[in-house]
């Protein structure tokens, strides 16, 4: 009587069952096993509508995780993929061995992942598949296409195929605008592996989300472009386009094999004959 008294009260075993379930389920216990108070789940504040925010077609509707706060959101989610993801949280399975059949815990409620969770190099966002590290990788694979598609209009009054640009170089040596460069290709893939390999590393070394999109400082904008709110909103605007247009852009060099203004001149030969979907499908 003494030990059903102390499992009665004890915090560690738990809590026995109400009297009227004793003879159902003789001396099963609910255990709550907690480590910290039990943190409910964040409320979510909803951003007022704003009909001036533009979107990416005539009559769209933006879905509510696309609010317009991302610098060039125009509510283009066709798969959903930038929606906050919730996570199931289940009750403790019964642990019954009395009964032939122990019920599975339910559904007790949801969870999100909120912003109070402590950043690390390694884990730099609360969600993997968030829509601020979706933006982060957009901008940087945005940025490395522009870095991508401007060399390529060097050779563009000649007769060399885009894609064969880096075995010509190989073969004759590297150059920049028709002009020889002092180092081997071997050794300007060093160069590039080092140089950008450290700033990345920096990079992902930042902890602040807005710095480690726009880093700024005297060595990533030295002329002070960005001192003024409003003409810093409006370069990230203008970067964030140029990305865009650049990752579309690359994706036609690489489908044609030729440069842009060749892919150019062969749309406006025949404009209704000649898009990427022919490209695709003759390929």
């Amino acid at each position: 009587m003494a030990s059903s008294t102390a499992a009665a009260t004890s915090p560690f075993l738990g809590t026995r069952l109400p009297e009227h379930s004793v003879a159902k389920a003789v001396g099963r216990f609910q255990a709550r096993f907690g480590f910290g108070s039990k943190k409910s789940r964040p409320k979510k504040a909803k951003a007022p509508p704003t009909s001036d925010q533009p979107l990416w077609f005539p009559g769209a509707k933006a879905p509510e995780w696309l609010d317009g706060s991302l610098v060039g959101d125009y509510g283009f989610d066709p798969f959903r993929l930038g929606k906050p993801v919730e996570y199931l949280q289940f009750d403790f399975d019964s642990l019954d061995q009395n009964l032939a059949k122990n019920p599975s815990g339910d559904v007790i409620g949801t969870r999100t992942e909120s912003a109070d969770v402590k950043s690390t190099p390694f884990q730099s966002y609360p969600e993997v598949f968030g829509l601020q590290r979706f933006r982060e990788c957009e901008l940087i694979h945005g940025r490395r296409r522009d870095q991508t598609t401007t060399p390529s209009r060097q050779n563009l009054p000649t007769s060399l195929v885009w894609g064969e640009a880096r075995r010509v170089e190989l073969v004759e040596g590297s150059s920049y605008l028709d002009l020889p460069l002092p180092f081997h290709i071997t050794t300007l893939i060093w160069i590039e592996v080092l140089v950008i390999g450290y700033i990345d590393f920096q990079r992902n070394a930042e902890l602040d989300p807005e710095k480690r999109l726009y880093p700024g400082g005297k060595y990533f904008d030295a002329l002070g472009l960005a001192v003024d709110p409003e003409k810093k909103a409006s370069l990230q605007l203008a970067e964030i386009k140029h990305d865009r247009l650049a990752m579309v852009a690359f994706l036609g060099f690489a489908v044609t094999g030729k440069g842009p203004l060749n892919n150019w001149a062969t749309h406006l030969s025949d404009p209704l004959h000649t898009i990427i979907i022919d490209a695709f499908s003759s390929s």
